[in-house]
């Protein structure tokens, strides 16, 4: 599971610091054609303002935030714009300290109602900057399944064998759909205004074969064939689980690879003295799935780096993880002593 609308909005934050090729290469990644920045900045705050609070009845929050190497420079109009149009919160942080990770993975466990509670590991030498998206979403459903229904069914896996899983069961009016390779249904939450569309193969098709008709056009086309069945016997699954996925070879191959080139990426309009790239996106999400209705969260992070021959910025050497050592002679190269320290000890 990812979550498109958080991909996108990282991105974006990002995509205000870019220039030249790498500039136009995100417009297309991300289909931002015809549209003046000022037009795409305008039109996420739009969305975002929209999907906060078009539905009382369902908790859906939007959170951005950048965080920078407190001795790194960024241009201020930078800042702004990321924090005008896309209510980011931006922090300098000092990234030698392992207590930044855990101040950014805080920061996300907090925005997804602690469903997600780390996306960061560690912060490389060469960060110089995260951008992060936090989505939470709570929706209860519109039609509530009754717990006392569910009863263990069997699920029929791919590789033809079945397992007993908790199947919801209800019956009612929903929204409907069928063609010769899917069958669809739409269950709404709250107000209405948020929904799940689960898609169905149909006798003899697999989900590969809807995968592959699964573009925009037919997406589109699709959701206008909805029709009200008055009649419509639902059985869901429970499910559970979250997922976790470095988004850098996906991107590159959907012809965002400059973006991740060392040498030939423009950031300029986040520092125009540097030489900066993305070195990771890495996406997490977590969703659950129950009679009450559906809790999912998700989390995307930008993480900018500087390129390591990129001018006179300094040589950072922390020696932070099992090391070798060696004691040597000048003239003779004879080594004196060498070793390896695995757990450094120290006793007065």
């Amino acid at each position: 599971m990812i979550s498109p609308l958080s991909v996108s909005l990282a991105l974006a934050m990002t995509y205000n610091g870019a220039d030249g090729d790498t500039k136009v290469a995100m417009e297309k990644i991300l289909e931002l054609y015809g549209l003046t920045v000022d037009e795409i900045n305008e039109n996420y705050k739009t969305l975002i303002d929209a999907l906060a609070s078009v539905d009382p009845k369902v908790l859906m929050s939007i959170a951005n935030s950048i965080w920078y190497k407190q001795e790194f420079d960024v241009e201020q109009d930078f800042i702004n714009v990321n924090q005008d149009y896309f209510y980011a919160e931006v922090s300098p942080l000092d990234f030698n300290d392992p207590e930044s990770v855990t101040t950014i993975n805080n920061w996300v466990a907090n925005k997804t109602n602690d469903k997600i509670t780390e996306i960061l590991d560690e912060i490389p030498v060469d960060a110089v900057m995260y951008l992060i998206n936090a989505i939470y979403f709570k929706g209860i459903w519109k039609y509530e399944f009754e717990e006392s229904n569910t009863e263990e069914k069997p699920f029929y896996l791919s590789d033809g064998t079945t397992k007993d899983v908790p199947m919801m069961v209800q019956e009612g009016s929903f929204n409907y759909f069928s063609n010769d390779i899917l069958q669809a249904v739409e269950m709404p939450y709250g107000a209405g205004n948020y929904s799940m569309i689960i898609l169905l193969p149909q006798y003899n098709k697999t989900l590969d074969d809807i995968i592959d008709q699964l573009n925009n056009d037919n997406w589109n086309s699709w959701l206008s064939e909805f029709y009200e069945a008055e009649k419509i016997q639902i059985h869901l699954p429970k499910f559970k689980f979250e997922y976790k996925n470095k988004l850098n070879d996906e991107l590159i191959n959907m012809d965002m690879g400059i973006a991740f080139d060392p040498y030939n990426a423009d950031f300029s309009k986040i520092n125009s003295l540097e030489q900066l790239f993305i070195s990771r996106v890495i996406h997490k999400s977590f969703i659950e799935v129950n009679e009450e209705g559906t809790e999912a969260a998700a989390v995307t992070m930008v993480e900018i780096s500087l390129t390591s021959s990129g001018g006179e910025t300094g040589i950072h050497f922390y020696v932070n993880q099992p090391f070798i050592f060696a004691i040597k002679e000048k003239y003779t190269n004879t080594i004196i002593f060498i070793g390896k320290v695995m757990e450094p000890e120290y006793e007065d």
